[in-house]
């Protein structure tokens, strides 16, 4: 296994437990004080948000073997030291765009504010990329994620997808303690209607039929 993927997940290992760290509110702010706890939980948020979307690109572009079919070469070019074929481009780009059209719908309308310093919203969402799924940022991460490791058709980042699963598990569990302190049965309500992670894709189909 090559140095730049361990250094790669082990730093999204240690970025998933500032963000962790980063949304216990109640426990800065009890520890640190009101003021000295916002602050110290906008560090760790910015501090982690950086850190995983570094730590993510390089679990994908780091040197590692592919899980590449012979028969995928045909109209095969080089990208990132990896042999990419046509017939991977298809699949990885929906994966792609699906996660990037939920990661900025998700962040528009929660705002960058929010996301960015991990605080909890004024008002919770529920509309728009809400309501179908609790958190699209995330479900954004992992399509992403599923996209270019088929793109790059990279074996260690393939195998590393249930790890990364978890870790986002963890984190949007940990953000939900927090706005279940905060909304109280708003927030019950919302998780009883919206699944945490994995949209309904026939709800997707049926508003956009509409």
């Amino acid at each position: 296994m090559s140095i730049w993927f361990s250094l790669s997940a082990l730093g999204l290992l240690i970025a998933a437990y500032l963000h962790v760290k980063s949304v216990q509110h109640t426990k800065l702010k009890e520890k640190f004080g009101e003021e000295d706890g916002r602050k110290r939980g906008i560090i760790l948020a910015k501090t982690s948000g950086w850190l995983e979307s570094i730590c993510l690109v390089g679990i994908w572009v780091s040197p590692q073997p592919t899980f590449f079919v012979s028969f995928y070469q045909i109209g095969s070019f080089n990208l990132f030291g990896h042999a990419i074929s046509l017939i991977q481009i298809f699949p990885s780009i929906i994966f792609i765009l699906l996660g990037i059209c939920f990661g900025i719908r998700g962040l528009m309308e929660v705002g960058f504010e929010v996301a960015d310093s991990h605080k909890i919203p004024n008002n919770l969402q529920t509309s728009g990329v809400y309501s179908y799924v609790r958190h699209p940022q995330y479900f954004g991460w992992f399509m992403a994620h599923i996209g270019f490791t088929i793109l790059l058709s990279v074996q260690y980042s393939l195998l590393f997808t249930p790890v990364l699963f978890v870790i986002i598990y963890v984190i949007s569990k940990a953000e939900e303690r927090d706005l279940e302190e905060a909304f109280g049965d708003e927030y019950q309500d919302y998780k009883s209607k919206v699944p945490m992670l994995i949209p309904k894709i026939d709800k997707i189909i049926r508003r956009g039929a509409n």
